[in-house]
Parts: C-alpha cells; structure tokens; sequence
C-alpha cells in the first residue's frame, strides 16, 4: 500500500510521491516520459486536478505536467490510479528522477535520423524498475536527440545522446553537462550504436549511484553529476563506466557538432514525415492549461489524431497526426479553446516563473506582470516574429536556462515591484544590461515601444530581435526605445 504524499527534503524536487510545500499550497509534478500523453492519462490527471488541485495543469520546462495550489495531499488511492495508467512510477522511489527527454516531434519529424520514442520508453523501464537509483540527485536528466528540426540537444540535462549519420548507419554521441548551471552538454566525441544505448546509460547512472552512495551522509543533498565529473575528470568517469561495458565506446574526433539555433517549429503548423499528415504547434497562456482544455484537445486528437499530446520543453503542446484536409477545421477547434497554434502570438515565445504567488525566493509577481504584458501586446501591436520574453522573479532563472531576446529579472527589497532588464545575448546568463531599474507597471508601454523600434530599425524585415538588439550598442538601444516610447 502506498502512503500518502510527504514533503521530502529541501533538496529533492517535487514529484508525485514527493510533494513540496510552496506559497500557494502543496505542489507535485507528474513524470511524462518523451513528454507523451495517450487519451486515459489526459482524462486521469484533469480528473485529479480538478479534484484536488485549481483546475488547471502546467506544463513545464522539461515537458513534465505540475500541478500547483494543492490543497491537500494526493491521497494513496488517487496516485495508485495514477500507477494504473502509467502516470506514476510502480516504485515510489524511483518515481523523483527527472523526466526523459526527447524532442516533441520524435518519430515524425521530417529531417530526423532516428526515431528515439523507443529510446525513451526503454529507458524508462529500466530507470523505475530500479529503487537503487533513488539516491541518485532528483535532477538527474536523460535527453534523446534524433535529429529532429525540433532539437532538444541545447537543454540542460545531465547526459544526451544525439544521434548523427556515420557513413550508412547511425550512432548516438555522447553529451555531458560539464559547464555551467543551464548550459547546454558538451560534446564527449565517443558514440555507440542504438543497440547499445540502454546499456551505456545503465552503466553511466550506475557509476553516478556509487558515487552518490560512497559521498551519502556527507553532506545533506545528493550530489549532482556535474560534481563527480569536477571532481573526477571526464575520462576518469568515462573509463570507470567502460569497464562495465561488454563492448568498445566508439571514439570519433571530427569537429564536434554545433548547437542548432532558436527555431519555433513546435509551434504552427507543420507536415510530418507520414504522407498526408501534419502537427499543430499550440501555445499556451505561460504554459497553463485548463482540465477543460486538455479534455478538448485530448479529444480533438482521438478523434482527429492518434490519440496523443505531445508536451514540449518550450511549455507548449503538439497535437500530431492530423490529416491535411482537417487541419484547417482542428484549428478553429483549438482556437476556439482561447488557445493560438500562431508563433507570431504574444504569448508564443514569453516564459514566466512562478513569482511571488508560487515561490518564496521571488521579488516579483511574475505570472500577473507577464499576463499583463500579454493582453496588453494582444491590443496594440501585431507581431510577424516570435520575440522569446523571459519574466524571472529572481536571479535563480528557473523558468528558462538560457538568455532570451528581452529577460525581466525581479529586483529584491525596491519599494515598489521592479525589474532589471537585459537584451540579447553576450555570454552571460541573462544578456546585456538595457535598464538597471523599471518598474513594473511600466513594462507593457516600454516593451510595446521595444518591440515597435525593432519593428521600424531592423534590416531587411528578416532580422531577428536578438540579431537586432546585438547589432547596436546599449545606448543606441535606449535612445531608439525612449524615441519611440515618448512619440507612443
């Protein structure tokens, strides 16, 4: 029998069976392998939410489902329904593991070399099956790169494997995170072959589970990978787990390959590789969708579809596999839902934390400014590029890992709610410093007369934001926003 839900310690992250304490009551997060939904579990966590939770579920950074304002804690009967249609780990211990990632459009992307749907499921399997590896850190992160248009090899998880064409096969290639906090993994030049990819993960979590076990105790949280690899090396690591191994890591010293730029095909309308079908990219209101909603496009799907959701790391969802002379008609559905499939939507590409109404840590109300923001843009301004707004309440940037083209971060102990706003990207976290200090009441005027002056200045109508913004100065940046923002 399963007990009911209790908060972990500080360190672990909230999961099903691990529920953490939050401003707005107790939150849990649901694991969605490949961030795959069928029409039972989409039925099964509306019903949940709207049981125990506001009515609404939101998709986070890692394709996972959260669930916040929890009033009570998930009973043991409501997460053993969860257990019955493969919503919740079969061991609890093995349930607060990160989720797996891969891209959204695994298996039906029109560029991809491999299908890592499977990848993803294999590896599910064997990672709850094995309560030995809860003591590994609770963010420990698998990703599968297939070599989607759709790429997730960018996103901060501790191992990826990216699949590349050698001659008339296809290997998988190693990826580490040894940088720093939300950068992307490195390169490690060694791949394997499909076949033997489970392998190579079971025994690079195994020499990261005997790591954890030998420092266990000496310090209260689990270690992170990244702090084996700092302290061991890479090839220490590397060669401790080949030793494991009944076969040879395969070496390649070309170039390692590059990370793929921003693009917004999960969002919009897309042909799939299968003859005659298409995705549609759907944005959502700061990653939120209510039970109503999912209940909808769950059906929609059914009817229309396969049957699935397709969860996205950019808090977006994908409904695949609709046939071309219905996309049209599944798209007023969907926009009937108050929901856009459009990139160029305001709220397409705009990120919020969950501010001071989620997190104790927060100077600002995030989640309220960027709504805010949001109606605001939708009245005045009409947009024929995404433009990726990050609202962050503190400097922690839990919400996206890497710069956007305009990032708000909360400024802690002013008077009055505040943000630092950065533009760009420079190499740091955040971007280049535009304006130390704006109050928050004033961001939709001066975002709207940010976005306006790109409008008028770019070169060629093709420029993006972030290659606008990077091509000026900072202070022809200010002088180019004030001008336009005095004349509005």
């Amino acid at each position: 029998m399963l007990s009911d839900v209790t908060v972990p310690i500080a360190d672990a992250c909230p999961g099903l069976f691990h529920a953490t304490s939050a401003q707005d009551g107790v939150l849990s997060r649901i694991r969605i392998p490949g961030g795959i939904l069928n029409g039972q579990q989409c039925e099964a966590i509306a019903d949940l939410c709207d049981r125990f939770g506001s009515g609404a579920v939101q998709v986070t950074n890692r394709a996972n489902l959260q669930i916040r304002e929890l009033q009570a804690k998930i009973p043991a009967d409501a997460l053993q329904s969860l257990q019955s249609v493969a919503l919740a780990a079969p061991i609890p211990d093995a349930d607060g593991v990160r989720n797996i990632m891969c891209s959204p459009t695994a298996g039906i992307d029109v560029r991809a070399l491999l299908d890592t749907r499977p990848l993803a499921r294999n590896w599910n399997r064997y990672l709850v099956s094995r309560p030995d590896f809860g003591v590994l850190s609770s963010k420990f992160s698998v990703c599968f790169d297939g070599g989607e248009i759709v790429s997730v090899r960018d996103r901060p998880n501790d191992i990826t494997l990216v699949a590349m064409a050698v001659g008339e096969s296809i290997q998988l290639r190693l990826h580490l995170s040894i940088g720093e906090r939300g950068e992307a993994p490195q390169d490690m030049g060694v791949s394997v072959r499909e076949s033997e990819a489970i392998s190579l993960l079971a025994a690079l979590a195994a020499v990261y589970r005997d790591y954890s076990f030998a420092h266990s105790g000496q310090q209260r949280r689990k270690p992170r990978l990244r702090e084996l690899l700092k302290e061991w090396g890479v090839e220490r690591y590397l060669k401790t787990v080949a030793r494991q191994l009944d076969f040879a890591l395969i070496s390649d010293d070309r170039d390692r390959d590059e990370i793929p730029s921003r693009n917004y095909a999960h969002l919009g309308i897309h042909p799939q590789r299968q003859s005659g079908l298409a995705y549609i990219g759907v944005s959502l209101p700061l990653g939120r969708l209510k039970t109503r909603q999912l209940r909808e496009l769950s059906a929609l799907s059914s009817h229309w579809g396969d049957g699935t959701l397709r969860l996205t790391p950019w808090q977006t969802v994908i409904v695949p596999h609709i046939p071309t002379p219905q996309v049209a008609r599944v798209r007023q559905r969907i926009e009937a839902l108050e929901l856009s499939p459009r990139a160029t939507h305001p709220r397409s590409a705009m990120v919020a934390c969950s501010g001071t109404t989620g997190c104790s840590a927060a100077a600002t109300d995030t989640q309220r400014h960027a709504r805010t923001l949001i109606a605001h843009l939708e009245r005045c301004i009409v947009l024929d590029t995404p433009i990726n707004i990050h609202f962050s309440g503190c400097e922690k940037s839990c919400a996206q890992h890497r710069s956007g083209d305009i990032t708000l971060v909360g400024i802690p102990g002013a008077d009055t709610e505040a943000y630092c706003i950065y533009v760009g990207n420079d190499g740091s976290p955040f971007g280049r410093t535009l304006y130390s200090f704006s109050a928050a009441d004033a961001l939709p005027r001066l975002i709207e007369a940010m976005i306006r002056a790109y409008q008028q200045y770019r070169q060629g109508g093709q420029e993006s934001f972030g290659a606008f913004v990077n091509r000026h100065a900072i202070a022809r940046l200010r002088q180019l926003f004030d001008s336009t923002l005095e004349q509005s």
